[in-house]
């Protein structure tokens, strides 16, 4: 393990650890020097259950594999680019079958890379259940496609609550593992391909490179669900002239980043990233971007949030939730309250976290992809008292 990679690990320790348990049923404090109990010492836990979608259809979910043979991938330095997708539709009750969060080698390679193997089992985190259902019979409607792109090292899976209700309330959602970016995602073919830009990359001009390879990916991915001979057999629930992304961390700077790419990108939401691709100079073309940031991440607190927000030339907003960590707009901080182990340092519920985060992001694709305006978004709320609107 390189130093970069041990020094990325410790920082993602400090975000995660306290999700996890330990075999006396206690967290373990970031940066605690408590021994890790052995596999074998550990209390069974029933596996978490993400929260139920809001919407009115049931979820249908298929997974794609697309490669784009005119890239080479910039991580290996070989062979093409590749993606997996997670594709969520709104679909009908009673129809297809179960699906699971996560490979059980996913979830290991999750563990391990934070130095949580051990802690907890691997099938456990792989069986959580989310309420996708595997080639589930379509709702009949063309709707609005949503690209999800989750935080560094981390897979697509962490996103599964968000995508699940945008999918019920009447969108398409593809969710993306960006190849090599994760701590490990499941291929065709048994392959499974680890983080090798966990070990490239560092400093601005390394996650840049993240922020604008995801914006090419994601124009290959509009390309191949909505061009003339689409990858997706479901294609045609797709509304090609109403597309939006949103993205966690570095997910969230590539949704911006893929605005200033690709005019298809019609709106934007960053959950909690550091815009690494700054803004064009020229703006977005007036289209409407989010800026939805944990409880510190206020003006003055993010010099890219502050050096780019003059730049977003169309409807804009920048909240925070107070009490809410990095982690807090995906479904781990659900998943530790699941397990019996809230994390201290976030106190900011996981229900809460969740209900939140798909209340401000829905509102706003159903304010800018649908033309359903959302007072929600106009400013502070008596129901929801943790968030805050920043006027720069």
């Amino acid at each position: 393990m390189t130093r970069r990679r041990t020094a990325a690990s410790l920082v993602l320790l400090t975000l995660v650890l306290p999700l996890l348990p330990v075999a006396s049923g206690t967290a373990v404090a970031a940066g605690s020097s408590a021994a890790v109990a052995p596999a074998a010492a550990q209390t069974p836990r029933k596996a978490p259950e993400l929260p139920r979608p809001t919407g009115r259809f049931a979820v249908g979910q298929d997974t794609l594999h697309l490669v784009d043979r005119s890239r080479t991938d910039h991580w290996s330095g070989s062979g093409p680019r590749e993606l997996m997708v997670t594709m969520r539709y709104p679909a009908l009750r009673g129809t297809g079958g179960p699906v699971r969060y996560l490979t059980e080698e996913e979830a290991r390679l999750l563990l391990v890379d934070r130095g949580l193997d051990g802690l907890v089992s691997p099938r456990t985190l792989a069986d959580t259940a989310s309420h996708s259902r595997s080639g589930a019979r379509p709702a009949a409607g063309r709707y609005p496609l949503i690209v999800l792109s989750p935080g560094f090292s981390v897979p697509r899976a962490t996103l599964t609550s968000l995508a699940e209700d945008l999918a019920s309330r009447g969108y398409v959602v593809a969710a993306v593992d960006h190849a090599h970016e994760s701590a490990g995602t499941a291929f065709p073919g048994g392959r499974v391909l680890q983080c090798l830009a966990c070990e490239k990359t560092g400093g601005d001009a390394g996650y840049k490179a993240v922020s604008d390879g995801r914006a090419r990916d994601v124009s290959f991915l509009l390309d191949r669900l909505t061009g003339r001979d689409p990858a997706w057999h479901r294609a045609g629930l797709i509304d090609p002239h109403r597309i939006a992304m949103a993205g966690h961390s570095i997910g969230g700077a590539s949704a911006a980043a893929a605005m200033a790419a690709d005019g298809r990108v019609r709106a934007g939401v960053d959950m909690d990233g550091g815009l690494a691709t700054p803004v064009p100079a020229t703006g977005l073309g007036g289209r409407p971007f989010m800026l939805i940031g944990k409880a510190d991440r206020t003006p003055g607190k993010d010099s890219t949030w502050d050096r780019d927000w003059p730049l977003l030339d169309g409807w804009k907003r920048w909240i925070t939730f107070a009490d809410s960590g990095h982690f807090t707009f995906t479904d781990f901080p659900h998943l530790g309250d699941e397990l019996g182990i809230p994390d201290p340092g976030t106190p900011l519920p996981g229900a809460r976290s969740v209900e939140l985060t798909r209340r401000y992001v829905g509102a706003f694709f159903d304010q800018h992809l649908k033309g359903r305006p959302r007072p929600v978004l106009d400013g502070p709320a008596a129901d929801a008292p943790e968030v805050r609107f920043h006027r720069p």
